[in-house]
């Protein structure tokens, strides 16, 4: 009796440990993605997106962590984060790249893709390789490009011609290559944070700035600054990269999930273009259903605009004056 009375006890025992424990999805390894932009915005839309994706492909051996809205500092300071390995993944703008490559300021020069369709051969194809390549010179590893949209113009009072610009004030980043160009306008530069832009309008300080069509709408510089002229000077894309110390980390779970990482990260660069595609759309159609006056330029006065910034294409040696026909042809 008493020997069945304690397997009973046992079984009962055993069945309310069974009951009482949980799996536990642990992950091999946990890597962190920065990103400046606030959540819900397509970069970081496809931050998350490639984290999924991710944590799928590798049955949840690898799980990234993605920090948005600069929780993990601006893009100069991310960038060397990763670099060492604080950061692992992240994403910023080719004109962030430009202070870690040099030769990358290229691809913001002023009027150098026609349209969308032309930036995308370059991207896509042998040139955006070897820059994707290029980076690794700094420590990091080129994963994929992401879209920003094209950069216009903006005012307080209206604009039509280059003309028009004379002697107004436009803010611009804190950047000499961005004065450089506002000056070949005939304009004055003013360099302001961002956070700073709206006020400065309101008050008058400056006239107009410029930015893409999501950026205008969500800072809310519409309501201040309603003319919106269609010039495109910059299609700044932006890059996706990881550490080389995190890819070792990757390397070192399993040799075949660097594949992953990669195929990963072209698939999120996909789906931000898609989602960039529809935020810019409907940015736009905000914009215009709330009255502010949309400019596009004839191709006469857009001829106006190229010729006039054509100096910054002045000073080259011979290997990117070919890397700039190159583009210019593709």
């Amino acid at each position: 009796m008493r020997k069945k009375l304690f397997l009973v006890l046992l079984c009962a025992l055993l069945l309310c440990g069974c009951a009482g424990r949980e799996e536990v999805d642990v992950p091999e390894l946990i890597l962190r993605y920065a990103d400046n932009q606030p959540e819900g915005y397509p970069t970081t839309l496809a931050a998350h997106y490639f984290a999924d994706l991710v944590e799928e492909e590798t049955d949840g051996r690898i799980r990234i962590r993605v920090f948005a809205d600069g929780e993990l500092g601006d893009e100069i300071s991310v960038y060397q984060q990763v670099q060492f390995g604080g950061i692992d993944f992240a994403r910023i703008s080719v004109g962030t790249l430009g202070e870690f490559l040099p030769e990358s300021d290229v691809l913001q020069l002023p009027y150098l893709f026609t349209d969308a369709e032309h930036m995308w051969r370059v991207l896509d194809g042998e040139i955006g390789d070897e820059f994707l390549s290029k980076i690794e010179s700094t420590g990091v590893h080129g994963l994929s490009w992401f879209d920003a949209g094209a950069r216009n113009i903006y005012t307080r009072t209206p604009v039509h011609t280059l003309e028009d610009l004379s002697g107004m004030t436009i803010r611009v980043q804190e950047s000499d290559f961005m004065s450089r160009l506002v000056e070949l306008w005939g304009a004055t530069p003013v360099q302001i944070p961002y956070s700073g832009v709206y006020s400065a309008l309101q008050t008058g300080k400056i006239d107009g700035a410029e930015n893409n069509w999501p950026s205008y709408e969500s800072s809310g510089h519409f309501t201040v600054a309603p003319y919106y002229l269609l010039d495109q000077h910059f299609r700044l894309p932006e890059i996706q990269f990881a550490g080389e110390i995190a890819m070792e980390k990757v390397r070192a779970v399993d040799e075949s999930y660097v594949d992953v990482i990669l195929r990963c990260a072209k698939e999120s660069a996909r789906y931000e273009r898609e989602l960039w595609q529809e935020r810019e759309a409907a940015s736009e159609e905000l914009i215009r259903s709330h009255g502010c006056v949309v400019t596009e330029l004839s191709p006469a006065e857009q001829k106006k605009f190229r010729d006039a910034v054509q100096p910054m294409y002045e000073g080259y040696g011979p290997e990117m004056r070919d890397l700039i026909e190159r583009i210019r042809n593709s």
